[in-house]
């Protein structure tokens, strides 16, 4: 039995001439659907897990811990003034080529305090002018209300939901409480009134919730030595790039007495590597629903040989071989699985592109019911919390779109060889029916 022979029966077993019909075929028709449905979730959640985690990474690398990391020691001559730490800043940047810019920042904690209440605050004295020379703070920073001005003596800019919790806008005083010590060295609060001149976004909760930015010269007057850390930002053209490492390498014996540095990745290594298990584990689970979606075909198949037998029979003593016949069924059984890719791969790249779209409605449906349920437990409306699906505390507020186009080309490859290898003991079976037992029912 020729391959073309093969090709041709598996042809017939798809797209039969008579017009009976046939519970196997419509089983194929089922799995091959099943497999179209299963690649949705799969897709989905590959291309939004992708962006999640890009849009995460490049706001922890960009906003807070850059390429490089200098943390000065605190008896440095290059932390006493804002002076000296940016002198060491431009020395950094002359001496090696890859560094594309290097940003002087203190980092302290205070507390917040306005009419409303008083919070824990991260602040971070950095340059007047960063929201304009830095591409990170000025792309993936949303100025929410007011502007970002750093200019005046007194002024900040606040994160967008330190402000929700002290209920301030922009024009607003808020009160910053920090350390000093006296003359005889004991601790002492000092108390700063600033004028929040802008409220700023991350667009990611966890990250930027505690902010309250101050100019760098304010740093150095209102937080002590002791209870903040001078640090120089180090950006490359690539944090991903090999050559970082060798940047590392460059700068850590040049840099060694005035402070440690770090990549990013040694400064990040926690959350980037729960990011990546949390992908794998959501991948591994749509993986297996795609398998079952797969053992369908092998079902089916076997259904298709109990209906074939005849036709087999007959195949058999015209002298077709076992192992030709077993190719029809395979062959069967993989273009099943690859026009349910067919269907599922533009399925999953659509949902993933409106997945904004998606989950905003579903969160509206929930909305309607949660707040329907809960009148009608005698509940006052004005109580009612909103159900957020995607909780902005934890996820992005806008997820990028990014296609792994090299990714889904292997779930494609994979699910084709996937129905290919459950359609293997089905076809075995076919190819090993014996043509006179069959005959003689007839």
């Amino acid at each position: 039995m020729t391959a073309k022979s093969s090709l041709m029966f598996a042809y017939r077993l798809l797209f039969p001439r008579t017009g009976k019909k046939s519970n196997a075929r419509r089983s194929l028709f089922g799995a091959l659907v099943c497999i179209g449905i299963s690649l949705v979730p799969l897709i989905m959640v590959l291309t939004v897990s992708n962006g999640m985690i890009k849009g995460i990474t490049d706001r922890m690398i960009g906003l807070s811990s850059s390429h490089l990391q200098l943390l000065l020691y605190p008896n440095s001559e290059y932390s006493q003034t804002a002076g000296d730490i940016r002198t060491l800043a431009a020395s950094v940047k002359m001496y090696e080529p890859s560094v594309k810019n290097v940003y002087p920042e203190i980092q302290g904690i205070g507390l917040a305090s306005s009419s409303k209440g008083r919070f824990g605050a991260s602040i971070r004295a950095v340059e007047s002018d960063i929201f304009e020379k830095n591409e990170a703070f000025k792309n993936l920073l949303e100025l929410v209300e007011g502007k970002a001005d750093l200019n005046s003596r007194n002024s900040c800019l606040i994160g967008k939901k330190l402000a929700s919790d002290l209920a301030l806008h922009a024009g607003d005083t808020v009160r910053l409480i920090t350390t000093k010590e006296n003359s005889s060295g004991k601790t002492m609060p000092k108390i700063t009134s600033l004028k929040v001149s802008g409220i700023v976004s991350s667009g990611y909760q966890e990250l930027d919730s505690l902010w309250l930015f101050i100019s760098l010269e304010s740093g150095f007057r209102i937080l002590s030595s002791k209870s903040s850390v001078a640090q120089l930002a180090i950006e490359t053209n690539d944090a991903f790039s090999m050559n970082l490492e060798k940047t590392y390498r460059s700068l850590k014996p040049l840099l060694s007495s005035a402070g440690r540095l770090y990549r990013w990745n040694d400064l990040n290594s926690a959350q980037y590597e729960n990011f990546a298990s949390t992908q794998i584990m959501l991948l591994f689970i749509m993986a297996l629903i795609v398998l079952v979606a797969s053992v369908n075909i092998s079902s089916a198949l076997v259904m298709l040989v109990m209906e074939r037998k005849k036709e087999i029979a007959i195949l058999k003593s015209l002298g077709g071989s076992s192992r030709g016949i077993a190719l029809s069924f395979i062959i069967t059984g993989s273009v099943t699985g690859f026009f349910g890719v067919l269907l599922g791969l533009p399925l999953g790249l659509l949902a993933s592109v409106k997945f904004s779209v998606i989950m905003d409605t579903i969160e509206r449906i929930v909305n309607f019911f949660a707040r329907l349920f809960f009148m009608l437990k005698g509940g006052n409306i004005a109580d009612f919390a909103h159900v957020y699906l995607l909780d902005p505390q934890f996820y992005l507020q806008n997820i990028p779109l990014v296609i792994p186009l090299a990714q889904v080309a292997m779930i494609a490859v994979g699910t084709i060889v996937l129905s290919l290898l459950v359609s293997v003991i089905p076809a075995v079976k076919a190819g090993k029916e014996k043509p006179i037992e069959t005959l003689r029912k007839i």
